[in-house]
């Protein structure tokens, strides 16, 4: 069995770009959806904070490696500056498999 990278990234946006961030943010996304490596790349819109972001990522084994050596990784970081208020927080994990994992503690019906 391989492994994953997984990583959630916070992205405090600046509140005149906040509602536009998903779009400004698309041909990243794009991108990096359309690489070999990449399992998920999903941005969300926090539910207490209208200006924060979250994005959830996953690659396959060394992907991870892959997207931040790629050209369009090396220009949303040289550009997205611009839309934050802050530098992103992140949470990077190495785990074993290459999906989700289903929550065994909740009761279904």
């Amino acid at each position: 069995m391989g492994y994953m990278i997984a990583i959630v990234v916070k992205w405090d946006v600046k509140p005149e770009y906040a509602d536009r961030f998903v779009e400004l943010t698309a041909d990243f996304t794009a991108a990096t959806r359309a690489e070999p490596g990449c399992l998920w790349f999903d941005w969300s819109r926090s539910c207490d904070d209208p200006n924060e972001y979250v994005l959830v990522e996953a690659f396959r084994d060394d992907g991870a490696a892959a997207h931040v050596g790629s050209a369009h990784f090396a220009t949303a970081m040289k550009t997205f500056g611009r839309y934050l208020v802050d530098r992103p927080r992140i949470i990077s994990i190495q785990a074993p498999g290459d999906e989700w994992s289903r929550l065994g503690e909740i009761e279904m019906p």
